[in-house]
């Protein structure tokens, strides 16, 4: 076969194919219907991979589809890159939780019977995501592993409790949210391999029946739930009396009770240490570190503690249970840089959040922790699937996952909002002035407060002449105007006249603001009442 022949046959199949296109196309032939070289058909260019492709990462270069030895290489580190971003983002849950464990256990406190007690309140000396200054808690970690079924004898009169697994997910409320509705009880928390005879109870203030268990020989009436994790966090909050946090401390050293069901006839006796003016850390890193605390919760916890998806996650940068975490040099670098992007990422999202679904009010930078009213971060109409950001929203700022402060509960529990911007949306300075006008009849039947948080570690503002950067409603003797309103100062030094309404500031450090309803009212839910917004005094 000559060269004058193939080069006709390869004409003549271009025409047939050309005259075939046609035909099914039924218009005009164009540039796009003629077969691209080394094709016999024509391809649409929208499959097809230029020898050279602009980025956001560079150049990548391709041989007719198939990347350069140099592209491989950038590419497998920008994925590994985007992976470990996506790893900080999506565990934050758990490295926050975990940061709760390992910070508690600083002071002692890492036994089933061991309990944090904040007997003097929690001051901003210890480390602690958006802590409270205005209930005495009560803090424990215990290791489902270890105990076997665990049983937990709450006091009647108990404000709201919860426990959460090691993935912060809800496994059940206690006192007044919890089915014991402020009664007390007895509950028995599950690990997640039990098989046995027990079986979870409802546990929702709606729905709050018990089941009958035998403890130490004696038929009881029970609550039941099962944990996903071993490890599992109970904080639980008692109310003040008279102002003062000593009821509720003796409250929780005499009748709080925490022992394994096989430990029923002869369990330990309780311990409880005061972490009230003491420094700890339970705040997770945000440095390459971060990687090695979620290691150890990989290596704790049972398979089934995560989903395969964000187990593969973990996986794909080298944390995978039952191995050595070890990445080689290159990885590490890839590790260290993302997660100063993951940082980054996280602090733009808590602190100027895009979603709409943010903001409490129209024209507002009030912001619901809670983002779209879901304790597991669900659309609820399933269309969006989970709110990743709403999720990354609240954990990086926060702790305690309840689905009571994303229900509607009328004077039961607690509700929360947060600010971190003034009137003007700029954020708040700690040397500048600025009022704050909460209107008359703040929707709280227990008591409302305030608390001024640190924007570095989200922990309670450091301060030189307040330890409790915080006002209590119960407290605190404020000066209020004749229409009922009160007016709420910020700043380095106190107005003249306004110390009782007052809370200080730093210089050179900048803050945010939470407002807590304790039993939080109608008019808060159907947003009747907001409060002002924070202004800057000029």
């Amino acid at each position: 076969m000559n060269k004058f022949f193939r080069k006709e046959n390869k004409v003549g199949k271009l025409f047939l194919s050309t005259i075939f296109a046609l035909a099914l196309a039924g218009s005009p032939a164009t540039a796009e219907d003629v077969p691209v070289e080394g094709y016999n058909t024509r391809i649409p260019e929208e499959i097809l991979t230029p020898d050279k492709v602009s980025s956001r990462i560079g150049e990548l270069n391709f041989y007719d589809g198939v990347p350069t030895e140099a592209t491989v290489e950038k590419i497998y580190d920008n994925l590994d890159y985007l992976r470990a971003i996506d790893v900080f983002l999506n565990f934050i849950p758990a490295c926050n939780i975990e940061g709760m464990r390992t910070g508690t256990a600083s002071l002692g406190v890492s036994e089933y019977n061991q309990v944090l007690l904040m007997d003097k309140l929690m001051d901003s000396t210890s480390l602690f995501l958006t802590g409270n200054t205005d209930t005495v808690y009560a803090s424990s970690f215990f290791d489902l592993s270890k105990t076997g079924p665990l049983v937990v004898e709450i006091p009647a009169g108990a404000g709201p409790g919860t426990v959460n697994d090691a993935y912060f997910r809800f496994v059940v409320d206690m006192g007044a949210p919890g089915p014991d509705r402020k009664k007390g009880g007895t509950y028995i928390i599950l690990p997640p391999n039990y098989e046995g005879e027990l079986k979870v109870t409802p546990n929702t203030f709606k729905d709050n029946s018990s089941t009958k268990a035998i403890i130490n020989g004696q038929d009881r009436n029970v609550w039941i739930a099962k944990s996903r994790s071993y490890s599992n966090w109970m904080i639980l909050r008692g109310f003040l009396v008279d102002g003062k946090p000593d009821a509720a401390a003796k409250m929780w050293r005499e009748k709080l009770k925490i022992y394994p069901l096989k430990d029923a006839a002869d369990p330990k006796k309780m311990e409880f240490v005061s972490g009230s003016g003491k420094f700890f850390n339970t705040i997770h890193s945000n440095k390459y570190s971060y990687f090695q605390e979620l290691d150890l919760v990989i290596q704790r916890e049972p398979i089934s503690f995560i989903s395969p998806e964000l187990r593969g996650q973990a996986s794909a940068i080298g944390i995978i249970k039952g191995k050595e975490f070890s990445p080689d040099r290159r990885m590490k670098k890839i590790l260290t840089d993302a997660v100063k992007v993951g940082n980054a990422t996280a602090r733009t999202i808590m602190f100027h959040p895009r979603d709409k679904g943010a903001y409490l009010y129209p024209n507002s930078s009030w912001k619901t922790f809670f983002i779209g009213g879901d304790y597991r971060w669900l659309n609820l109409t399933g269309e969006a699937g989970r709110n990743l950001d709403a999720r990354i929203h609240f954990f990086y700022q926060a702790t305690v996952n309840t689905p009571a402060m994303a229900l509607e509960l009328i004077g039961v529990g607690s509700n929360y909002a947060g600010n971190t911007l003034d009137k003007d949306g700029n954020m708040l300075y700690g040397d500048r002035n600025y009022k704050l006008t909460l209107p008359k009849d703040v929707p709280a039947k227990d008591f409302w407060s305030l608390v001024a948080y640190d924007t570095q570690t989200r922990s309670e503002l450091q301060t030189s002449d307040m330890p409790f950067p915080s006002i209590n409603s119960k407290i605190a003797k404020l000066d209020y105007n004749q229409d009922g309103s009160v007016d709420i100062y910020f700043g380095p030094k106190a107005p003249k006249g306004k110390r009782a309404n007052w809370i200080q500031t730093v210089s050179g450090k900048s803050w945010f603001l939470v407002i807590r309803y304790y039993g939080p009212l109608k008019p808060f839910y159907d947003k009747t009442w907001k409060p002002g917004e924070i202004e800057l005094i000029k």
